[in-house]
């Protein structure tokens, strides 16, 4: 068994200072392969190996190298030497310190057919991890100092291997409490988003269905109204499941023909305000008669939608829609002059089901709208971006191909 202090005392005063180098190095550097950079540095100035090979426990319990240097004579021969096997296979077996010498067909006349190796387990918490090797071409044999110093790096090396061990197993944690919590506000919002215009529907169909109530024609029209709103409503909601799915999937077909971008942005600005009796939406068009190739279906939703955050979002501000060429590239931008969004959720905007918090209560939403159109855009060979102040306004700056392009996403 290795016995820390006891092995410590047989160490010199440069081995010390090697072995306390890679104590601080261990703990005070997040990249494990920064820290084991080092460590073949600093080991390698107090004494001489060609090859250093950590091999790590696999799930079917099999070892694989997961981190190879070759120095010395080990970096001209790197593709016929081997790594150590037989040394990391015993010691992870045996949990012990190996250590063998390998002499190959024509030693007498090439050095680098002599090897020797060092094969130290990597042990944490009485388990075993994996198996470290040190591997020199030539002579001299590895000295017990050497093997002491090696045992010593092994033990931190090993600590070093649990760390990230259980860094990756927290994050695999935290990214499954995530997804978790993520599918379950997911079904919660899709339920309620649902169930609102199927409770309007199904509340309105029942009064008209009354028997005992005569309802005058200006009362039923406005019920019938409301019906046909809420089934819109309920339509564009699995629509936009379904095109979030086939985004997801990378399934989503586009077809592809020429659109006049000016003619495309004052029809769907037309049938903004024809929805919006108070919205006012003005159009700088920099680009006159410009044609692009695009799905017209899909970019007109991508406007419409970014619209209709406009007008959710921020109620009763202006809205400025501009054209601009910049080389072989269209910019469409929508601004407003709203409350803006906060600067900790910009990033997080286009992902899937995010919603920005909102102290509006009336303000609903899936959270699919904006993944959905940069999912669209991006189909196009564009971009899309987004830029806010908060309190004074926010902007998305679209860029597309003028160029034809071909294909479906």
């Amino acid at each position: 068994m290795f016995d820390f202090q006891r092995e410590a005392e047989s160490l010199d005063q440069r081995e010390l200072e090697v072995i306390y180098a890679i104590s601080r190095a261990v703990s005070s550097i997040d990249d494990s392969d920064i820290i084991l950079d080092e460590i073949v540095q600093l080991t390698r100035d107090v004494f001489i190996f060609d090859n250093i090979v950590i091999y790590k426990k696999t799930n079917s319990e099999n070892l694989s190298p997961i981190f190879v240097r070759a120095i010395g004579r080990g970096r001209y021969r790197e593709a016929d030497l081997s790594w150590g096997e037989i040394s990391a296979l015993e010691a992870f077996n045996t949990q012990e310190t190996v250590a063998h010498v390998e002499e190959l067909e024509g030693s007498d006349d090439d050095r680098t057919q002599i090897r020797h190796s060092i094969g130290l387990p990597l042990k944490f918490s009485n388990k075993t991890l994996g198996a470290l090797v040190f591997i020199r071409f030539g002579g001299p044999s590895f000295t017990s100092n050497h093997i002491n110093l090696a045992e010593f790096i092994a033990v931190h090396i090993s600590q070093l291997l649990s760390h990230r061990e259980l860094v990756r197993q927290v994050a695999e944690l935290e990214a499954k409490r995530q997804l978790d919590r993520l599918q379950d506000d997911f079904i919660a919002t899709v339920s309620h988003e649902l169930l609102t215009p199927l409770g309007c529907i199904k509340g309105y169909a029942t009064t008209l269905l009354r028997k005992d109530v005569e309802w005058d024609q200006k009362s039923q029209r406005e019920f019938l109204k409301i019906i046909d709103d809420e089934t819109d409503r309920l339509s564009n909601l699995l629509d936009n499941l379904l095109d979030s799915s086939r985004l997801q999937a990378g399934t989503l077909q586009l077809s592809y023909q020429p659109i006049w971008v000016d003619t495309m942005i004052r029809d769907i600005s037309v049938l903004a305000k024809s929805r919006n009796d108070q919205l006012s939406i003005k159009y700088e068009n920099n680009t006159p008669k410009l044609q692009i190739h695009a799905d017209p279906t899909r970019l007109v939703q991508v406007l419409e939608n970014i619209i209709g955050n406009a007008i959710k979002y921020a109620p009763g501000s202006p809205i400025i829609i501009r054209t601009d060429q910049v080389e072989d590239n269209i910019i469409i931008s929508i601004q407003d002059f709203g409350p803006g969004i906060l600067s900790e959720h910009l990033d997080r905007v286009f992902e899937r089901f995010y919603r920005v918090p909102s102290n509006k209560k009336a303000v609903n939403g899936t959270g699919l709208g904006l993944y959905i159109c940069q999912k669209i855009i991006q189909a196009h060979h564009g971009t899309i971006e987004l830029k806010s102040t908060f309190g004074e306004g926010t902007t998305f700056l679209i860029h597309l191909p003028i160029k034809e392009v071909k294909g479906n996403y």
